[in-house]
Formats: C-alpha cells, structure tokens, sequence
C-alpha cells in the first residue's frame, strides 16, 4: 500500500479502479481481501481526516475515499458490518476533525438510500424492488438499517449542535440533517430539542 498525503493522477486512477473493482467484483474476492481492502479504506479515511490541517488541503483526496467507502458499506452493511453506525458515532467523538467528515460520510449513505429531494428509495433502488422474489433487497436491508439506527446517528448530530463552536463542523452536521430531514420519523423533529437547539444556533449566529 502507498501512502501520499497529496493526491495525484496516480492516486486518482488507483482510487478509480479500486472503487470499480469494488462495484463490480466485491462478491467475488476472497472474504479476507474484502476485510483488507475494508481496513485499509477505513485506516486512510481516519487518519487523513483526523488531522485538522489535511481535511481542507486534502479535500478531494479524502472525498474520493469517502465515496469508495459508501460502495463499501453497500456491499458489507450490516451483514458483514453490523457495528458500522456504532462504530462511525463513536469515532466521532474522538475527534471534531473526524466527525466532520463522519457526516460526509453519512451524508453520502443516506443519499444512497433515499432520494433526498422526495423522501423516497432512489430510482436505481427502486427497480429492485420490482423483483418478483420474496427474500428483501439490498435497497431494503439498507433502507431497515438506516432507519432503526438513526436514533444513534440523531443523538451524535444534537451533541455537535449543543455543545460544538467549530463552524465548518457544525456546518456538516446542518447538511447531514437536511438529508435526513424527508424520511425520518416526525417524533425526531417535533418531540426532541432539534428545533430549539436550530433557533439557539441561528441566533447566536447574528448576536
């Protein structure tokens, strides 16, 4: 493996193939090289990321391993990944650096779920579900998944808002929400803190 903190052609091209070989040969490879390649995505992401000064200088480079690990999550979630939420909502508490890009992440997985724009399964999805089978889909097991952990993904994104004065952080987790806001259940918006903690933020945005 090669690690280079400044991403080049090279790097994009490597990143290329892995990312295609990973959409179209994943179920395939050896149960062990998918562990491999998982740890090592993984391992990149968190410690480029957890470091301040990359996030902004190593933008795309970090952006392009958050994308190969979406197409990652949508191969081993939750079969081969039961812990994922629990584990990406922990690590975010390491670090603010981190948890910024955490919420990229999650970001990313919920568009891959759900069309932001409508609330629904995204059309590619979608066709899935015309299948005649009985067994779910994988656009289902997803969908099922996202939704009874968001409870964990909702608590992370309400302590960044209450207690976090980093902008670009709490910018992140606005977003992330706004991807949430069309399919999650109502209780989170109107029974929970989330709209007077949004007020408080605004406000003291301007004072």
């Amino acid at each position: 493996y090669i690690h280079i903190f400044h991403f080049s052609n090279f790097q994009y091209y490597g990143l290329q193939i892995l990312e295609n070989v990973i959409k179209t040969r994943w179920k395939i490879l050896p149960r062990n090289q998918c562990e491999g390649i998982k740890k090592y995505v993984v391992g990149l992401i968190i410690k480029t990321s957890s470091d301040p000064s990359c996030v902004e200088k190593e933008k795309v480079y970090i952006g392009k391993l958050n994308m190969i690990l979406v197409q990652i999550l949508k191969q081993e979630w939750p079969k081969h990944w039961p812990t994922f939420i629990s584990d990406i909502v922990g690590a975010s508490r390491t670090s603010e650096s981190l948890c910024q890009n955490n919420m990229v992440i999650l970001k990313l997985l919920s568009e891959e779920v759900f069309d932001f724009s409508s609330g629904q399964i995204t059309q590619v999805k979608a066709k899935h579900l015309k299948d005649r089978q009985n067994f779910p889909t994988s656009a289902v097991i997803l969908h099922l998944c996202m939704c009874n952990e968001f409870s964990q993904i909702f608590q992370l994104c309400q302590f960044v808002m209450e207690n976090s004065q980093n902008a670009p952080l709490v910018h992140a987790t606005l977003e992330t929400l706004l991807r949430f806001l069309n399919w999650i259940p109502l209780g989170y918006i109107f029974e929970t803190k989330l709209i007077s903690t949004l007020i408080y933020k605004v406000s003291t945005c301007y004072v």
